[in-house]
């Protein structure tokens, strides 16, 4: 989710919205978490030292016992849907750079991202959407942050492997009234940004789960989320700020800290 420039925009755009919600709300989550009533999101999967974005990441995420893998998703030049957060190879190839639009599968499949991290990682592949959701069907839900993909594309994906209703979704305003107008079932989770947007958000889009960051982050926040029937995942601002967001009663936490959330919400459940 991570940078959230796009925060405000959902909140702006709401009218906009309003209509292809007028169905009622959207549908509940079914994922319950595994450690103590708090969802784990592992940001860009568990990549404490393994390629972000990559099927070892999101294999990782599932082994520690996190419950949402995060997976930023981009379309190839000729329409295959991959995960990378940055929107060109630059960061990731030490042999190539250029907007990941510009490459097809084949040659972004020919890159090594993983050598950056360390030799165990070198020939570590981008994956592509499909590649993913063969790790996780079953195993753990998908956070879907929508960078640069077709939100019916990716719904028929989801669908597919029979995890539509196993998945929520972080996107811009046009692109969550797209995901409404095609795939009912599946479960937008739009962003506010200042808790001032929170009402207005909750009035038209009835979301069962609402976004959120820490510098967001308010104690009104969490109790108009909540009163509203809706769950709230929050990106934290490290390690430091889980003790509060605990505090505060938050429902989800999306984290680089895979391992480390889920040892302090092992703990606290003991």
């Amino acid at each position: 989710m991570r940078p959230r420039a796009r925060l405000c925009a959902l909140a702006l755009a709401a009218s906009v919205l309003a209509a292809a919600w007028a169905a009622g709300p959207c549908p509940a989550l079914k994922r319950t978490p595994r450690q103590g009533g708090v969802h784990v999101i592992a940001h860009r999967g568990a990549h404490a030292g393994i390629p972000e974005n990559t099927l070892p990441a999101y294999e990782k995420a599932v082994e520690l016992g996190a419950d949402f893998v995060e997976v930023d998703l981009r379309t190839t030049k000729d329409g295959r849907i991959v995960s990378m957060h940055n929107d060109t190879v630059d960061a990731y190839a030490k042999d190539a750079k250029g907007k990941v639009a510009d490459f097809t599968l084949a040659e972004l499949k020919a890159l090594d991202i993983g050598s950056r991290v360390g030799p165990e990682w070198v020939e570590t592949r981008i994956p592509t959407f499909e590649e993913i959701l063969e790790v996780c069907r079953g195993r753990i839900g998908i956070y879907v942050d929508l960078k640069d993909a077709d939100p019916a594309v990716v719904a028929g994906m989801l669908r597919k492997a029979g995890m539509a209703e196993d998945a929520v979704w972080y996107a811009g305003a046009g692109q969550l009234r797209k995901l409404r107008d095609t795939c009912p079932e599946c479960l937008p989770m739009p962003d506010p940004g200042d808790e001032k947007n929170l009402p207005r958000i909750l009035s038209l889009l009835s979301p069962s789960v609402v976004a959120s960051s820490w510098d967001n982050l308010t104690a009104g926040l969490v109790a108009r989320t909540h009163e509203a029937g809706a769950l709230l995942f929050v990106d934290d601002g490290g390690p430091e700020t889980w003790e509060k967001m605990l505090a505060l009663g938050v429902d989800g936490i999306q984290t680089d800290e895979v391992e480390g959330l889920v040892a302090l919400l092992r703990e606290r459940g003991r």
